[in-house]
């Protein structure tokens, strides 16, 4: 055996004991100072040279990792003797004392420049500054000098060395945590087969190395987020989420920790984001997002994955998780088009809901109080949560003005598959969202139709708050209807447009620049109402003021007319209920004499209740004369004539 091989069979000092040692290589006595001891006790292998061939040849356990690293970013010698010493420091305190002591009477107990190149000179390896300085260790990260981390005065070689301290826990035994990142595993057996396999197909187009980066597409970030753990779980690895730039030597702590990196952002529709650059780590970068934007990352191409929705079957077998009745679920799997991290949070509030009833088996009317209720949307402050169910009674309505929204209910209800068996051009591009705009004069029940049409379909329905989403700054109002759409595609809600005309009016003539934005911002509404994979309720006062172009982009379009003698009648009676005075004759005089809408008559008659109660007795026929003249005043119209006396039974 030669002498290497001699050498090779003993075990190998640590990195870090043998280059310090290399400074002090004189024999001491027991009366040595402790520094000195330390230092003779880590001269096991003959001359430093040759114990620096061993180490490099065959490290021990403890500098396994950092071996790995050093070969993984390539470093040079000199920068491996660097990170060593820096971050041996941080987990032993004798090793700072020995620095200390070496570099006395500076008396600093991190490693300096001038003492590294010391340590390289006595080694026989490469002591050149430059490598030092300027390697991949200090431009990863990996290593920083006191210029970097604050602003100093002393000379170059005085400047300590440091290594981040998750770098440091993480060479010990690859485990650690960044501040500010979250690790995360993903539960294969909580996701959907299709999900599963589509996430595999995204792996396998990562590891093949023609992209490196993948942007993950969804209409709420969350979701996009849980597909990025299965991606990186389909590659073997943890995902790591930055909610900020990463920091100096993230790089090189992910390659450490095995994970891959994930990126939230949610640009606005045109914006460019710039992805950050992760010098240390060589692996795939991924990307949570929403469906808007676009990614720029050192001119590398950017592949982009839209997370699929679970098809009826996978959602039924969700939700049979939740109802145990394998029939409800299927139904509600065909019913709610929810993607799995909406539906557990859906089957965790229904089961409250049945608990709350004595314990009951989850039922349909439990899902649709959690659906309806919008328990754990994400809509942000743009909307306003509209939870009142609509009876079928309280929706008076002409009958061919019913039969259209029966219409509309249905073809919501029949939306996801409703292509499927027609012809190529009707599939071709086919969307399952749905549109409609209710037109009509104010008060006419435009927004309580939609309510009834939430309610029959078992939705929240969310009314949009327009003066929240217009904002007088260039590209803000389509960033805000973007993730408005973005989110409320995969939440499955019904979003109502009061007065929408505002929003989507018609495009004027280019007479200043401001008109040349404000017609940019109608186009983009145009296309992403048309692409929007939800339910959107429109309404307003006349259809005239909106573009042709938006109106064939419409699935239907209902007319509001004001309500017909009879029609208002049956308003009359629906808003008075049972507790007034008032006869069947009377009833017909108001109605018969008062030209308004529903929303007119609801203002009426709790203005008569008001005056009712103050005089503590039943609502009566002069109370509502009272409330007609206070309507009438607030419209600047006449009181009608015949209604100014208390009239006869």
């Amino acid at each position: 055996m030669n002498a290497l091989g001699h050498v090779l069979g003993m075990h190998a000092p640590t990195l870090y004991g043998l280059g310090l040692a290399a400074l002090h290589g004189k024999d001491c006595g027991s009366d040595a100072p402790a520094e000195a001891r330390w230092l003779q006790a880590q001269r096991r292998i003959g001359s430093p040279e040759r114990a620096m061939a061993v180490w490099l040849a065959a490290p021990p356990d403890t500098d396994r990792l950092l071996h790995a690293l050093a070969q993984a970013m390539s470093l040079q010698a000199i920068e491996l003797i660097a990170v060593a010493i820096a971050a041996a420091i941080e987990t032993d305190s004798m090793v700072g004392r020995v620095v200390a002591w070496l570099q006395a009477p500076l008396g600093d107990s991190r490693p300096t420049v001038g003492l590294v190149l010391g340590i390289a000179r006595v080694l026989g390896i490469d002591a050149s500054l430059h490598a030092l300085l300027e390697g991949p260790a200090r431009e990863g990260g990996l290593l920083s000098l006191d210029c970097d981390l604050e602003t100093t005065r002393r000379p170059l070689s005085e400047q300590a060395l440091h290594v981040p301290l998750p770098v440091v826990m993480a060479l010990l035994d690859g485990f650690s945590a960044w501040p500010g990142v979250k690790l995360m595993r993903a539960n294969p057996d909580g996701m959907t087969p299709s999900l599963r396999a589509a996430a595999g197909r995204q792996a396998q187009a990562l590891r093949s190395g023609a992209c490196r980066t993948l942007a993950i597409r969804s209409g709420h970030v969350l979701e996009a987020r849980a597909a990025a753990t299965l991606v990186a779980h389909e590659l073997g690895m943890r995902a790591a989420f930055f909610e900020q730039v990463p920091a100096r030597g993230a790089g090189v702590w992910l390659s450490l920790v095995g994970a891959v990196p994930v990126v939230s952002a949610e640009p606005a529709p045109g914006e460019v984001h710039k992805l950050p650059r992760l010098p240390g780590h060589a692996g795939p970068l991924l990307v949570a997002s929403s469906p808007e934007g676009a990614f720029e990352r050192d001119g590398e191409a950017i592949a982009s994955w839209r997370v699929p929705l679970p098809n009826a079957a996978e959602r039924g077998a969700l939700w049979t998780q939740f109802t145990g009745d394998a029939e409800l679920a299927s139904r509600i799997g065909r019913r709610y088009r929810h993607d799995g991290a909406r539906i557990t949070q859906l089957g965790q509030s229904a089961r409250h809901h049945a608990n709350l009833a004595a314990g009951q088996p989850i039922s349909h009317r439990h899902i649709g109080l959690a659906t309806r209720s919008g328990t754990g949307l994400q809509l942000g402050s743009l909307t306003e949560l509209l939870s009142e169910d609509i009876d079928d009674d309280a929706l008076i309505v002409p009958p061919a003005l019913r039969d259209g929204l029966i219409a509309l209910r249905c073809r919501c209800e029949l939306r996801e598959d409703l292509a499927d068996g027609l012809g190529a051009s009707t599939r071709t591009r086919y969307r399952p969202g749905v549109r409609a705009l209710l037109v009509g004069p104010s008060g006419t029940g435009k927004t309580l139709a939609a309510g009834w049409l939430a309610t029959q379909l078992g939705l929240p329905l969310y009314r949009v708050d327009v003066a929240a989403i217009t904002s007088k700054y260039i590209g803000e109002t389509e960033k805000n209807l973007s993730q408005l759409f973005a989110r409320a595609e995969h939440a499955e809600v019904v979003l109502l447009f009061d007065e929408a005309d505002s929003l989507f009016g018609k495009r004027t003539d280019v007479k200043e620049s401001n008109d040349r934005f404000a017609n940019a911002q109608t186009n983009y509404l145009l296309q992403r109402i048309e692409s929007f994979e939800g339910i959107a309720i429109l309404t307003s006062n006349s259809r005239s003021r909106f573009d042709s172009a938006f109106t064939r982009r419409l699935d239907a379009i209902l007319d509001f007319p004001q309500p017909s003698a009879e029609e208002r009648r049956a308003l009359w009676s629906g808003h008075l209920g049972a507790m007034h005075t008032l006869s069947q004759a009377q009833l017909n005089r108001i109605s018969g004499a008062c030209d308004m809408a529903g929303g007119h008559i609801r203002n009426i008659v709790l203005a008569a209740a008001v005056r009712a109660r103050r005089a503590q007795r039943p609502l009566a026929y002069e109370d509502v004369v009272h409330g007609i003249a206070a309507e009438c005043r607030k419209l600047a119209r006449q009181v009608p004539a015949g209604l100014d006396t208390a009239g006869e039974g």
